[in-house]
């Protein structure tokens, strides 16, 4: 039965799509775009950009989720992330919608909106990683799957101290768990 540990699943950061800090939106999604053509096509699909600092630290990930996001909220319009914030003054979820649907047909199309944010920089939508987001090479799957499950990740940030060296994705980790569920099987 194997034991995997995080190293063995990880993506190298060599095989990972980055940008560096000051890119655009558009840039870091041509930098997906190309990692994904040079990935093993046999393997899950990259579903985020990491943001480098010049010291080649990440400091950021941009997932597809963050894209959508500046293209709902764009960053540059201070009326919308009020209505997205109106919620938080007990609207209802429902209300805050058909004010947004209603910005929404009044507003440009979905060309129009791309064409705006792939402007944007990187950092303005990025997510920082938080500490729980960091997991040492060696670290097994058995506890990369708790912190991942626990902090609620979709990927690990793994570093060898302060040297960032890959990144352990849940797909990769469930990979790992099927094939030894397979493996369990086959032993009956």
């Amino acid at each position: 039965m194997n034991t995997f540990s995080v190293k063995e699943l990880m993506v190298p950061l060599s095989e990972y799509a980055t940008v560096r800090e000051g890119a655009t939106l558009f840039e870091a999604v041509l930098a997906l775009e190309k990692a994904q053509e040079e990935y093993d096509h046999t393997q899950y699909r990259h579903r985020a950009v990491l943001v480098l600092d010049k010291r080649d630290r990440v400091v950021g990930k941009l997932s597809h989720m963050d894209v959508l996001r500046a293209i709902e909220i764009q960053p540059d319009d201070e009326h919308f992330f009020q209505l997205d914030e109106l919620e938080e003054f007990g609207f209802s979820r429902k209300f805050v919608r058909t004010l947004v649907n209603e910005k929404r047909r009044k507003n440009i199309s979905l060309r129009d909106l791309c064409k705006k944010v792939s402007k944007i920089k990187v950092e303005t939508i990025m997510q920082a990683p938080t500490e729980g987001e960091y997991i040492e090479p060696e670290t097994t799957l058995e506890l990369a799957i708790h912190q991942m499950v626990v902090g609620h990740h979709l990927a690990l940030l793994v570093a060898r101290e302060t040297e960032f060296v890959g990144i352990l994705r849940l797909s990769d980790a469930f990979a790992a768990i099927f094939h030894t569920m397979k493996e369990c099987e086959s032993d009956h």
